[in-house]
């Protein structure tokens, strides 16, 4: 039996969530947006996302997490169908063409600070790449530091703000021709 607190003996797998992982990738992100709400952050709000939004997610096949000893420690959700709000950017995407999305990236509080946002996005791009994607865009709020220096250190270029009904958020962009950084 492993210890609670230790994601260590096995590895972390990357892998696309099934409708029974839904209240463990719904813990993850519940708990990013009351961190995030807690410290004044308005990335998120009391409304958004909702445990809805992952259903949703993992029933679209949009869903992915990563899975350490049988926990759910990250989730996000990975499309290539394109975001709306990326149509109206205020700035330019770096590289035109199609391009795959991560949203609702978060990490589990008890795996932080072990590299599993990476990761995830390491993994992401891995499955963009492979679904012919020519870059990987997100966003983010103004607000949310960690993700934006991960952003920057990943290699993602600020390209201007995206607007949704809940606010605007900077827009950032990769092409996946980028290697990543290890």
């Amino acid at each position: 039996m492993h210890n609670a607190n230790d994601l260590s003996p096995s590895p972390i797998l990357f892998r696309q969530a099934r409708p029974a992982d839904l209240a463990a990738a719904w813990h993850v992100v519940g708990a990013a947006r009351d961190r995030m709400l807690a410290l004044g952050r308005r990335q998120w709000d009391a409304a958004y996302p909702a445990p809805s939004d992952v259903e949703a997610d993992i029933r679209g096949g949009r869903a992915y997490v990563c899975d350490g000893n049988g926990e759910v420690v990250a989730y996000g959700a990975i499309a290539i169908d394109g975001e709306p709000a990326y149509d109206a950017l205020e700035g330019r995407w770096s590289r035109p063409g199609s391009y795959a999305v991560v949203h609702r990236l978060c990490v589990s509080p008890r795996a932080l600070r072990r590299g599993l946002a990476r990761r995830f996005l390491h993994e992401a791009e891995a499955w963009a790449r492979a679904a012919g994607a020519a870059s990987m865009r997100i966003d983010t709020n103004y607000d949310n530091a960690e993700m934006q220096a991960l952003l920057d250190s990943e290699g993602y270029v600020r390209c201007g703000t995206v607007r949704y009904e809940r606010g605007e958020r900077l827009a950032f962009d990769k092409p996946l021709d980028v290697p990543p950084h290890r």
